[in-house]
């Protein structure tokens, strides 16, 4: 019975430890945040990236994306973004109207880890 109880407790954390943070609305991530990693699974490995995005309270975000090997050195794009029923929904593209789903899986006042259509994104105050 005690084995039983342990490995009870065991799973519930477990599935405690993975489940989603829900976003009461966009002040939870209104703000810089320093993108540093992204990830095809969320123990996976962490592709480095250099990209800033601001949450404005206007519901845009400005994404700037930084490419010292790049042409350009520096990208900036904006996409409109809204938290709702506890989850982040953002532009896929500007002005195209269409719109992905994140999940934020971990979240801290100063870190943050969302889950998108296909990429983890491992973020920073």
């Amino acid at each position: 019975m005690r084995h039983y109880l342990l490995s009870s407790v065991a799973l519930l954390a477990s599935f405690t430890a993975n489940a989603d943070v829900q976003l009461k609305d966009d002040s939870d991530i209104r703000g810089k945040w320093n993108l540093y990693a992204e990830a095809a699974k969320l123990d996976g490995e962490k592709k480095n990236v250099d990209i800033v995005w601001d949450f404005a309270d206007n519901g845009i975000l400005h994404t700037i994306a930084t490419d010292s090997l790049g042409r350009t050195n520096e990208m900036r794009i904006e996409v409109k973004y809204i938290v709702e029923d506890g989850v982040l929904k953002k532009e896929v593209s500007p002005g195209r109207g269409k719109f992905e789903t994140c999940k934020a899986v971990e979240k801290t006042a100063d870190s943050m880890v969302l889950k998108c259509s296909f990429n983890y994104f491992f973020l920073k105050k």
